[in-house]
């Protein structure tokens, strides 16, 4: 088993006991596809809307760690240790992924108008930010993480409100189970945190 790093210490090998490491990242190589994030909410007819002064929605990009600071999928092996998932890697980074799969949500089921940060401009009614703390796999608890801390503020800061959302799905390490808890995980947390924002 080749890693990421140059070794893996014993005792992290033994305490992970039969927790199979056999899909972390052992070279450069870009596989033959690349994964993203698809929208599994249904589709409420078609998007034209409109909006009063203050009631869009600006989705920001969500601020990440130096972990997901990639397009490789991150595989917590320990407490202080952060390997990559072989033969798996993002089309784009997952913050970026996150922000248009959580617009895209609300989009579907709120029925409001969902503006990107670059239309802020127009009006950017109630904000909504935040940041994803985890978005990979766990060796310990055998099963893909995203975590996402929202945030709400109101034009002009008057009234801001925080949520934590997080969603687990047990899976082996291979990339194509990985791949599809990923979806799965994000999907969940998107479509609580778009409950959330239009409620």
């Amino acid at each position: 088993m080749k890693l990421l790093r140059n070794s893996l210490p014993i005792a992290l090998t033994i305490a992970l006991g039969g927790c199979s490491l056999g899909g972390l990242l052992g070279g450069g190589k870009t596989p033959p596809t690349l994964l993203t994030l698809t929208p599994q909410a249904a589709l409420q007819g078609d998007f034209t809307r409109s909006a009063s002064a203050g009631e869009a929605v600006t989705i920001a990009v969500p601020v990440i760690g130096k972990e997901l600071r990639t397009v490789r999928v991150p595989a917590q092996v320990s407490h202080m240790e952060v390997s990559y998932i072989k033969n798996l890697q993002w089309v784009d980074t997952p913050d970026r992924l996150f922000q248009e799969l959580l617009a895209e949500t609300v989009r579907r089921t709120t029925g409001r108008v969902v503006l990107d940060p670059k239309q802020a401009a127009l009006d950017p009614g109630v904000l909504v930010s935040g940041q994803l703390y985890k978005m990979g796999y766990d060796a310990a608890e055998q099963a893909v993480i995203v975590r996402f801390d929202g945030a709400i503020s109101t034009a002009g800061g008057a009234r801001v409100e925080t949520r934590r959302f997080e969603a687990k799905v047990p899976t082996s390490d291979d990339a194509p189970n990985v791949g599809a808890a990923l979806n799965q995980a994000a999907n969940q947390v998107a479509l609580e945190a778009a409950t959330w924002i239009g409620r």
